[in-house]
């Protein structure tokens, strides 16, 4: 069966096809340009969206502290190190646990859940497990093409934070 929309975009000069692609996003281009087939992300451990979802936090929270002005390195790593460790993201678990979707609660169940080998020195057991857990669910909506759930979940717990 011939896909109607994949060949209308492959008749597409390169750069609107590459406009269409930022359109779908960031995983999109990776798995396009590095030519990665899609997996079932009901397949994934817990721990590896959780692997991914660090990443996507840090990413959201770097943008966030870049784009709020131009500081030296230092600086811009203090304001990042506030926000990027197990204590602060079990803190905001416990904010965003209240608006998870009834899907995201039962990743962040399943991450937070999880065995893990180690924990972070500066948090408590039970915070590095929470922790885990956000990132499990940041990981799995980036991997869903879901990253503008992760930047407004962000957003309810920072706005939060600031009361």
């Amino acid at each position: 069966m011939v896909d109607i929309n994949q060949e209308a975009e492959n008749n597409l000069p390169n750069d609107v096809k590459d406009r269409i692609m930022n359109e779908k996003g960031f995983l999109n281009a990776i798995n396009s340009k590095f030519n990665l087939e899609a997996v079932d992300i009901r397949t994934y451990n817990p721990l590896t969206l959780a692997f991914v979802g660090d990443c996507v936090f840090e990413l959201i929270i770097r943008s966030i502290i870049v784009e709020k002005g131009n500081k030296s390195v230092n600086a811009l790593a203090k304001d990042k190190n506030a926000l990027v460790n197990a204590k602060k993201q079990s803190e905001i678990a416990e904010i965003l646990k209240d608006y998870f979707t009834e899907e995201e609660a039962e990743i962040y169940r399943r991450g937070k859940n999880a065995k893990t080998a180690n924990h972070s020195k500066s948090a408590a057991f039970f915070e590095y497990h929470k922790a885990t857990g956000l990132e499990a669910v940041f990981g799995y909506l980036y991997l869903t093409g879901r990253s503008e759930r992760c930047v407004e979940l962000l957003r309810i717990a920072l706005s939060f934070d600031n009361k």
